[in-house]
């Protein structure tokens, strides 16, 4: 089991550790699997520095799609994705 460092703005650091927000969107630029740490580091991007807070999350779902798998790369392209929690 991996544990994958991952820079986080403080808003959806916010959202994560309060509990309301229990899914990353991520660019599948590095490797994930079920079981695997993500440690999500809170990135101050208008100081372009770390502010020291982090948090834990262990990965139980993975699900990795292009744009097109649906057929609809023009139609996302214009519209744009929901991500949707559902509980």
């Amino acid at each position: 089991m991996a544990i994958i460092k991952k820079k986080i703005w403080p808003k959806y650091f916010e959202l994560v550790s309060s509990g309301k927000k229990k899914f990353e969107l991520r660019l599948a630029d590095f490797e994930v699997k079920e079981g695997d740490t993500l440690l999500l580091e809170e990135w101050d991007s208008k100081n372009n520095k770390y502010t020291g807070r982090s948090i834990s999350k262990k990965v139980s779902f993975v699900l990795k799609f292009k744009l097109d798998d649906f057929g609809q790369e023009k139609v996302i392209k214009d519209k744009g994705l929901f991500v949707i929690q559902i509980d």
